[in-house]
């Protein structure tokens, strides 16, 4: 048949590398399959149509950008990669410069950049934030705030509140006149998962990019999909730059927002990994693409929650830092007997913070549990984890040993 011939030609073009995704439900397939079929026929050029980023909104004119945020954004550019035009350029000359007009009226992207109010063209534009106490998506939300305002603006705002709302540590004077601030999720992790979902969102979406904090992590969801090329495991290794909507790219590259190569998601892996955190954690599912920051699970108001003694808190901060600790040790951190040092111990494994290595004897000692999934401090995953490195016989004891661009506001 007609039909039996349509799919034997298609079979035959059928390229021999094929990238696996994994689909929810059989809507999460149909939308990513109509976008995959819509991509390819622009790409072949047998559809032809204007990108959204580059297509004028029929409403606004350029009396709708804003001269003062044109001008802020070219003093900036001009500073952090030597853009070529002067401050004191026109509006219009400058979204001409940036491909921002179509026919002469600015562009969805001119909007989102520079436009005195965004979200009167552009109404799901905005972020929303959400602060819950605990572990789930549940009613009353203490923290509820919807941001307005430029892409620029966008990623300020929602950097500068998630910052304002975990736990952070000021250092000493000793080597500048200025205290050095330490985040419990790293700035540069935080800002660029908040940079990526405004940059590369489905803007024709009705959804909103959302940042929410848990107790003990922190989510942001962007409304769209990744490339075809791309999978959520791909975004753990080298890979190119793939923007979405590379008009308003352009731009964040030239503030020194995003570096346009590739290496967003990979850095914000290395960054956790320096502080001790678990590695982001990418995924994509029902029209979002989601990343989660999650907190140190041992932290002190993390612990908490386990009902432990100061005795036991003691003991997992050490190992902590020392990967291990045995009966004899507990006693002498904690100034207890042995029998009180064995009851805390076995009630730390029974709770999921340690795991027991050996069985009786002077070579049993507790390291700890492994990370907890999806936020569920009751329990662990069952999976039987790494012990800590032994000590030597004979080894000493001891101890164990941004962005630059436009100025947030604080």
């Amino acid at each position: 048949t007609g039909c039996g011939v349509f799919q034997a030609q298609c079979v035959l073009k059928i390229p021999t590398s094929l990238i696996r995704r994994r689909f929810s439900g059989v809507p999460d397939l149909t939308a990513d399959l109509y976008a995959s079929l819509i991509e390819y026929l622009a790409q072949t050029g047998t559809l032809r149509r204007v990108p959204f980023d580059a297509a004028a909104d029929p409403r606004a004119a350029l009396t709708d950008i804003s001269e003062d945020r044109v001008r802020q954004f070219l003093r900036t550019a001009r500073q952090e990669r030597q853009f070529v035009l002067a401050e004191n350029s026109s509006v219009e000359k400058t979204l001409a410069h940036l491909n921002l007009l179509d026919h002469g009226r600015p562009s969805h992207a001119a909007i989102l950049l520079f436009g005195s109010a965004p979200q009167r063209f552009l109404t799901t534009s905005e972020i929303k934030y959400l602060h819950f106490h605990g572990t789930e998506v549940r009613k009353p939300i203490p923290s509820y705030q919807i941001y307005k305002g430029t892409v620029f603006d966008l990623v300020d705002q929602a950097e500068n509140f998630v910052l304002s709302k975990i736990a952070r540590s000021v250092g000493t004077r000793e080597h500048s006149t200025q205290a050095p601030v330490t985040y419990e999720y790293p700035e540069l992790a935080v800002r660029e998962a908040i940079v990526n979902a405004v940059a590369h969102r489905d803007y024709a979406s009705n959804a909103s990019v959302q940042v929410m904090i848990f107790a003990d992590r922190l989510e942001v969801w962007n409304p769209g999909a990744l490339p075809p090329s791309l999978t959520p495991e791909g975004l753990r290794r080298p890979h190119p730059s793939l923007p979405r909507n590379p008009l308003i790219s352009e731009p964040l590259f030239l503030a020194r927002y995003i570096e346009k190569a590739g290496t967003g998601t990979m850095d914000m892996i290395a960054r956790c990994r320096e502080a001790g955190l678990p590695e982001p954690e990418f995924r994509q599912e029902a029209g979002q693409v989601m990343v989660t920051l999650r907190r140190n699970w041992l932290a002190t108001d993390m612990l908490n929650n386990f009902d432990l003694n100061q005795r036991q808190k003691k003991a997992a901060t050490l190992v902590q830092e020392k990967g291990r600790i045995g009966n004899a040790d507990y006693q002498r951190l904690t100034q207890s007997i042995k029998k009180t040092a064995s009851r805390d111990l076995e009630d730390l494994v029974r709770k999921g913070v340690f795991v027991k290595f050996g069985t009786t004897g002077r070579g049993t000692y507790y390291g700890l549990a492994p990370q907890k999934d999806k936020g569920d401090i009751k329990g662990t995953k069952g999976t039987s984890p790494t012990p800590p490195p032994t000590e030597k016989k004979g080894a000493k004891k001891g101890t164990s040993k941004t962005r630059p661009g436009p100025k947030r506001k604080q």
